[in-house]
């Protein structure tokens, strides 16, 4: 029987309706108010015609009065609007953010990649919802507040993460990972639309300015890195959904693929999301489309003398919405894969 009731601010927007379509499933939660801004007054089913359980409720706006009342309440709103948002909530409601709010640990990280003055007085304040990394279902055990990662920073931590706790590799990693165009959110703009995706690929935020950067290094840091650099770039895919992560990074003298398998075999060998690959078979998105999953492999380039890690995920599940309802489970302390399948869909 469904004892939890739980909220979804921005249910009209990819995040929301990917945290609808999973907490659909969870046999603990019933769904209550589902919020919106430019959206309130629409039918759901206007703008999420998938979630045809859902199909007749009307989007309230998104205020206190109408998120008041439930056990939890997820925030699927723009970067920025998070922190007025949860400020009117109780103490005593798990309010789970998946915007970019309190993710990062450094203000002047915050005024660097998302811009002001500096002055974001809540960094490092919320549970980071990353259960994979060292000390975090610690840290989310009975939590209020959770922060629910970037996308890119998950998929980059979890390929990165075996080889940096092993101490295997020099913490200059470089990044560069294809993306759908989901990441950006339900958003009209040009370089968004079909004809100019389709076909084609392209690369954005180069040189070392996306706003993920900072959070990757941060996640390092936590696994054990000294003083991690990151290069990262990521790529347009013409895809809706799924990133493909390719890390590259100096090994240690001495290590081997031998090593390498070792470190991401007994580093997963009890993650239920995480699933490192039969040697010689490699991450491809379409396998974990829809699933709260990460598929994980590495080798070793001898010319180069470099660990090659790969890593896949859906960027709306792991990535984001089931990312958060696993988070949540550990918050309630109920069992973490409650509600939450590794199953993808294909073709």
């Amino acid at each position: 029987m469904s004892t939890i009731t739980a909220a979804v601010a921005g249910a009209s927007g990819y995040v929301g309706g990917e945290v609808l379509r999973t907490l659909l499933a969870h046999p603990e939660v019933t769904i209550g108010a589902v919020t919106a801004s430019s959206n309130a007054g629409a039918r759901l089913g206007e703008l999420q015609p998938h979630l045809l359980p859902l199909a007749d409720r009307v989007l309230d706006p998104t205020d206190a009065e109408h998120l008041a009342g439930h056990d939890v309440v997820f925030l699927g709103l723009p970067h920025g609007a998070s922190a007025e948002v949860a400020a009117t909530l109780g103490d005593d409601v798990l309010v789970i953010d998946c915007g970019a709010d309190f993710r990062l640990d450094s203000s002047d990280d915050w005024a660097e990649f998302y811009g002001g003055d500096g002055a974001h007085d809540w960094a490092g304040t919320w549970p980071y919802g990353l259960p994979e990394l060292p000390g975090q279902r610690e840290a989310l055990a009975g939590a209020k507040r959770v922060a629910v990662p970037g996308c890119f920073p998950t998929i980059s931590t979890l390929t990165a993460m075996p080889a940096v706790l092993a101490d295997l590799v020099h913490p200059d990693l470089t990044i560069v990972a294809p993306t759908g165009t989901s990441g950006a959110g339900k958003k009209l703009a040009p370089g968004f639309l079909a004809s100019e995706v389709m076909g084609q690929a392209s690369a954005y935020g180069v040189g070392g300015v996306h706003r993920h950067t900072p959070e990757i290094e941060q996640n390092l840091r936590k696994a054990g890195a000294a003083d991690p650099v990151v290069s990262f770039t990521p790529i347009l895919a013409p895809m809706a959904r799924g990133i493909l992560a390719t890390v590259s990074a100096p090994l240690k003298d001495g290590v081997t693929a031998d090593d390498v398998r070792a470190a991401y075999e007994k580093a997963y060998a009890d993650e239920p999301f995480v699933h490192v690959l039969p040697d010689g078979t490699w991450p491809q998105t379409k396998s974990v489309l829809g699933a709260n999953l990460a598929l994980v492999q590495a080798t070793v380039d001898p010319r180069a003398n470099k660990l090659v890690a790969i890593g896949a995920m859906d960027n709306l599940a792991k990535g984001t919405a089931g990312g958060a309802v696993q988070s949540m489970n550990l918050a309630l302390g109920l069992p973490e894969t409650t509600g939450l399948s590794t199953v993808g869909t294909a073709p």
